[in-house]
């Protein structure tokens, strides 16, 4: 079963912040714009939809350098790679021997992605709101300021220093579960993570 292209660049969006005691999510969420320059995690999602199929399952790596650039590397099932390299969006599809390229202003501006890779600029693009505590974890809620981002609302939630889960309710009913792990903040990370050439015999859509 594939992801779809939307549900890869949505999913590429958001994670950890240090915790003050007693600071709400906002808070924490602001922090770690603030405090975190690069980033480097293991998730895990889950796409739910809304007719009750079966949900699809992915794993793999994000990484991130802000601002602007981010790497979401999908392993299993099937072997997809999304590279933001600050002026441009690749998301190549391995299995479909594909590349879509898109413009970063239009793939990541008012789009979960904003919330983590973006600049520190969220209420422009986000109205945000607590969104209280629940499974150990406190959230804040982001809903884009934009009808056309393609999704409801986005939750983030964090644990300690950690943003440890995001859901992602799209605009066609889908929820999208993230969770991180094994997270490393502000990690050296090369240049070339964010880089992409197209393999040569690829069909190269977009550009």
């Amino acid at each position: 079963m594939k992801f779809g292209l939307k549900t890869l660049l949505t999913a590429t969006t958001l994670l950890l912040s240090p915790l003050v005691a007693q600071a709400g999510a906002i808070d924490q969420l602001h922090r770690f714009l603030d405090s975190t320059r690069t980033l480097k995690a293991e998730f895990a999602q889950i796409v739910i939809a809304k007719n009750g199929r079966k949900p699809q399952q992915s794993s793999g790596i994000v990484s991130i350098s802000r601002p602007g650039k981010l790497r979401w590397e999908i392993l299993k099932p099937y072997p997809q790679l999304i590279i933001g390299d600050g002026e441009k969006i690749w998301i190549y599809d391995q299995e479909l021997q594909q590349v879509t390229v898109r413009k970063a202003g239009q793939a990541i501006s008012g789009s979960p992605a904003a919330l983590l890779a973006g600049n520190n600029d969220l209420e422009k693009n986000f109205d945000l709101k607590e969104a209280g505590n629940a499974d150990g974890m406190a959230w804040v809620e982001a809903t884009p300021k934009s009808n056309e981002s393609g999704f409801e609302r986005v939750r983030l939630g964090f644990v300690g220093a950690d943003l440890k889960a995001m859901a992602l309710d799209d605009s066609f009913g889908q929820t999208t579960q993230v969770s991180f792990s094994k997270i490393e903040r502000n990690p050296v990370l090369p240049a070339l993570h964010f880089k992409f050439t197209p393999p040569a015999g690829v069909d190269v859509v977009g550009e």
